[in-house]
């Protein structure tokens, strides 16, 4: 088969997980599979890292929304090369308007249904209007856990048989590294030098940081020590509330916003963390617990959504509205060393279990499947 694919949340969204999906999707359909050919829709030419070949690239437009690329370029392409499938992978948004192939597209959770208030006001627009059609044209929907297959059955009535899951995995790259190592170069390039607990990712309610910066305060009421919270991730509406919310506290010198760090990066940061802290509402998959057990880092996260079928019984598990059970979770890891080396160990075996091979391989079982039955 001659398989189309929209590679843009790959560049556009690097660092999230729809963005590492798309990415790691690319790399591996390159190493894995050499029964079909594969064409990559692109903006600019930042797909050299993945090294695909010239004639396998088509170049889009450089703007997330073009109505003229997804109603005329992406069809006259899709036709003009014969492409026997093409795949949306961020959530079907870029959906071409006709298409002379069957479609497959992920959709990676359904928050803006589920925690409309979480989500930007021009986004939740665009994917309240276009989920009913987009779930509608595609053959096959790929979602990333059986909590989220449920979302899609229960609030689209989509059938399970149009449901395909294939599990999400942390990159290469998160793994153990010297932890003197990562200490230093955060010491260096960010003045965190003293122990620290450890939040990666959105800002937005849905994540429950405030949650996370009020857990701390109580730990660090009851246990005279002398750790930092870190929190990593872009600035966004939310940011200057969580800041107040720490000097509101009194934590404010102990808890830090070091903003976006590249992805390169994000390793030392997991390792060098005593705990990392993760009571999200919401999660249609969760890959931050899943790159910090990867880098045998204990992780407290919550008991909602997806993340008990992702993290097994590799993290503790709290009750997100409850502060005080996430802060309890917190000070046991931090008091009992040999409890923490137990979920270090754990978390690195639960990994092994989330491959981007497995990933790619199940895919390619969907496209082929698609393929035989239209």
């Amino acid at each position: 088969m001659k398989i189309g694919l929209d590679g843009r949340a790959a560049i556009w969204y690097r660092g999230t997980g729809i963005g590492t999906y798309t990415y790691q999707l690319i790399r591996n359909l390159r190493l894995v599979d050499q029964r079909h050919q594969y064409r990559f829709f692109w903006p600019g030419d930042e797909y050299r890292d993945l090294d695909p070949s010239a004639d396998s690239v088509f170049n889009s437009i450089d703007r997330h929304r073009d109505t003229f690329w997804e109603a005329v370029h992406i069809p006259a392409r899709i036709a003009d090369e014969n492409i026997d499938l093409y795949h949306v992978p961020q959530n079907g948004i870029g959906l071409p308007h006709a298409s002379s192939c069957p479609l497959v597209v992920t959709v990676h959770d359904l928050i803006p249904y589920i925690y409309p208030e979480t989500v930007g006001k021009g986004y939740l627009k665009l994917f309240l209007e276009q989920m009913p059609r987009i779930v509608e044209k595609a053959a096959k929907i790929i979602t990333v856990s059986q909590w989220s297959a449920r979302d899609l059955q229960r609030v689209l009535r989509v059938p399970p048989e149009k449901i395909a899951v294939t599990y999400e995995a942390p990159e290469d790259f998160y793994r153990p590294l010297d932890r003197a190592v990562a200490r230093e170069l955060l010491a260096q390039k960010y003045g965190i030098n003293r122990k620290f607990l450890l939040y990666l990712g959105g800002f937005g309610p849905r994540k429950n940081v405030k949650a996370v910066i009020n857990a701390f305060y109580e730990v660090h009421r009851d246990l005279p020590t002398d750790h930092l919270l870190v929190l990593v991730g872009k600035e966004d509406r939310e940011y200057k509330d969580l800041q107040m919310l720490a000097e509101a506290l009194g934590i404010a010198d102990k808890v830090l916003f070091p903003g976006f760090v590249p992805v390169e990066e994000l390793p030392y940061f997991y390792n060098a963390a005593e705990v990392f802290v993760y009571p999200s509402f919401y999660e249609g998959f969760g890959l931050p617990p899943v790159e910090a057990m990867a880098c045998g880092t204990p992780v407290v996260t919550a008991n909602s959504s997806s993340l008990p079928e992702v993290v097994g019984d590799a993290a503790i598990m709290t009750n997100p509205y409850d502060t005080s059970d996430i802060a309890e979770a917190i000070y046991r890891l931090l008091t009992n060393p040999e409890l923490a080396e137990e979920y270090r160990r754990r978390g690195l075996t639960r990994v092994k279990q989330f491959s981007w091979r497995d990933t790619v391989l199940q895919t390619i079982a969907v496209y082929e499947d698609v393929g035989a039955n239209t």
